[in-house]
């Protein structure tokens, strides 16, 4: 260093401009920059973070039902046509943000603060999803180590949870074979298993009476959220180590169920019944929407999981090349474990004697009554059984992963100086937070406020968080100004694709789909209980809490501007002085401006200097900078 340097440390002294504040040598400074974010270990770290976190309990569970239910074949053209005009460009927006700033879904908002609200919505939406997913999870869990036993538990009536009602399938096959039974009063060993073991809704007369806690539950739940802090102890470095093992471990399984379900006796039956297009059904606005639907909950959209995992990359990572790996991968996925559960379905109606419609369940009730049933009927059923639950165990951890990963990140990027060194404690405190809030699921009641929030956490005020994204991002900010900083991250502008869908077709169709969940709006039941009154004003106010931080947000922004009404929105919309690249040597073109020393002429030329000449990065700077003195001359 110069002498000048050591003894004028804060003089604007001209050699001052090639260095950054960490390399002036003082060390007062130190304590005014945040520790270091951190980034992903390896290359695929992000790419199957990204696949674990899309590839979830919804493509076993509610796909394939949705499917059959919506045309069979059919159904797969509106599916991948909507895949074409929701899925990959809103997928693409959330990467390019959260790549581009390197921040999280509260920070990033400095690309326009009037409406940072978007992000505090969005860490509500999440939190509330987090406390009801990791319960599934612990669900799993209990009947991952209730498999490991010689004879499934819900194989036989008998039990002193049964009913009169129990039958099971063994004794049909007996009846069938002398005298015709009548089943349909009856109840399979499984499903009271569920209910009345598992749950012990009896316990409970609705969702105002919760009853006692089940404590092997709470114990579950404990440990599913013990499984979760040890993943994301270290952020991004731990947990992008064990997607390695989550995100691929699944497929393994999902091939063997496969295998083993095409070669069982009446596989045929659910296969047929999956996929037989019904065209007919193309005609119906309903068939359209729950593609749009499916697509839009299974690609994840909305969470801030996606943006938060894009802003751990290096600024020039292809996440283009990536959206469309995860994306297609995600929806051939889906296929894929529609095959592997209707098979087994046709399986098991056949050995039933009844129709597949019969047996074919969507949500939790595949996964732990229908499926659990249908692994009774097969040689070595507890193996199976395991293998299935270890499946759903991995595939949702993904998940929460990128749900807990997405509330750490957002709040320790809004307060970096005093919770980035301590963000092993901060992740600690939420996870305890979020499993005390979680005891009431594991009540006897549980199940019942479990419904309401899955039915208004994420409902409408999910949609009306991404609409909101979608318009801020192509309205306030600027469509061209958008893709100016794709341009400067990959290289390459986005196509007329991409930008005819962010202008115009995503936000249509995504309101299209929020005015249809209204129109259809239906108060939540599971089985016969239906929800009083009460509860579902709590739901809608639930999911109305979430949309109500937008207009919270900008007052709060519109507060802190000085000046008229109309200038402090003018002010709040514009992105602030410190958007952009978040390191140093990627702040090429128009954002050198904010640089330190870009009180230079051309500061262009001394960041060049410093970062050893002109790479293809830097000339699409130059080029980007070219077309703003175009038009702005044009004025």
């Amino acid at each position: 260093m110069k002498p000048v340097q050591e003894h004028h440390p804060r003089k604007p002294v001209t050699p001052d401009l090639l260095l950054s504040p960490s390399e002036q040598g003082d060390g007062d400074l130190d304590s005014e920059y945040p520790a270091d974010r951190g980034n992903w270990t390896g290359k695929l770290d992000f790419l199957l973070s990204c696949i674990g976190y899309c590839v979830g309990l919804g493509n076993v569970w509610r796909f394939p039902y949705r499917a059959y239910t919506n045309g069979g074949g059919a159904f797969l053209v509106p599916y991948f046509i909507m895949l074409a005009i929701c899925g990959i460009p809103i997928f693409f927006m959330e990467l390019s943000l959260g790549q581009f700033s390197s921040l999280g879904p509260l920070a990033v908002w400095k690309i326009s603060p009037l409406f940072k609200g978007i992000g505090m919505g969005t860490i509500l939406i999440v939190s509330l999803v987090a406390i009801y997913y990791n319960m599934i999870i612990a669900y799993v869990l209990f009947y991952l180590f209730a498999s490991l036993t010689n004879n499934l538990p819900w194989q036989h009536c008998g039990n002193w949870w049964n009913t009169d009602l129990c039958l099971d399938h063994h004794v049909i096959k007996a009846g069938n074979a002398a005298l015709p039974l009548n089943i349909t009063n009856t109840v399979s060993p499984s499903e009271e298993y569920w209910s009345r073991y598992v749950l012990h809704i009896q316990g409970s007369s609705g969702i105002g009476d919760p009853g006692r806690i089940r404590w092997n539950l709470c114990l579950c739940l404990l440990l599913s959220w013990v499984i979760v802090y040890l993943c994301i102890l270290k952020g991004v470095k731990s947990s992008g180590k064990v997607v390695y093992f989550t995100a691929t471990f699944p497929y393994l399984i999902l091939l063997m169920l496969l295998v083993r379900g095409v070669t069982l006796d009446g596989a045929w039956k659910g296969i047929k019944f999956y996929l037989t297009p019904q065209f007919d059904h193309l005609l119906s606005s309903k068939v359209w929407i729950e593609a749009a639907l499916q697509i839009f909950y299974s690609l994840g959209v909305g969470f801030g999981g996606l943006l938060t995992f894009a802003s751990y990359n290096t600024f020039h990572q292809n996440i283009y090349r990536d959206t469309f790996i995860v994306t297609l991968g995600n929806a051939i996925t889906s296929i894929l474990a529609g095959f592997a559960i209707f098979s087994v379905l046709g399986y098991m109606s056949q050995e039933l004697g009844v129709p597949v419609d019969k047996v074919a369940k969507a949500g939790p009730g595949l996964a732990f009554v229908v499926y659990p049933q249908a692994m009774t009927m097969l040689p070595l059923s507890p193996f199976w059984s395991f293998l299935f639950f270890f499946m759903l165990l991995t595939l949702g951890l993904d998940s929460q992963f990128a749900f807990m990963e997405t509330i750490v990140t957002a709040v320790t990027d809004e307060f970096p100086y005093y919770l980035r060194p301590k963000k092993a404690f901060f992740s600690a405190v939420i996870c305890i937070v979020l499993f005390l809030m979680g005891l009431i699921l594991t009540t006897e009641g549980g199940m019942y406020w479990l419904v309401l929030l899955d039915d208004y956490s994420a409902g409408f005020g999910l949609m009306v968080v991404v609409i909101t994204t979608c318009l801020v991002v192509t309205r306030i900010y600027g469509m061209k100004r958008f893709c100016r900083d794709i341009h400067m991250m990959l290289g390459f502008k986005p196509g007329r694709y991409f930008q005819a869908c962010w202008m115009f077709l995503s936000p249509v169709m995504m309101m299209a789909l929020l005015v249809y969940n209204i129109i259809k709006y239906q108060p939540s039941e599971y089985g016969s209980y239906h929800f009083p009154h009460w509860a579902e004003v709590l739901g809608i106010l639930m999911g109305l809490f979430s949309c109500l931080m937008i207009p919270a947000g900008m007052v709060l922004a519109v507060l802190r501007e000085e000046g008229t009404l109309w200038e402090r929105v003018q002010q709040a919309s514009r992105p602030t002085m410190d958007w952009g690249p978040s390191l140093e040597e990627d702040r090429t073109g128009m954002y050198v401006t904010t640089l330190v020393g870009s009180q230079s002429p051309k500061p262009l030329m001394v960041h060049m200097r410093k970062y050893g000449g002109i790479t293809s990065y830097e000339n699409t700077a130059i080029e980007v900078d070219k077309e703003i003195e175009e038009e702005e001359s044009m004025m």
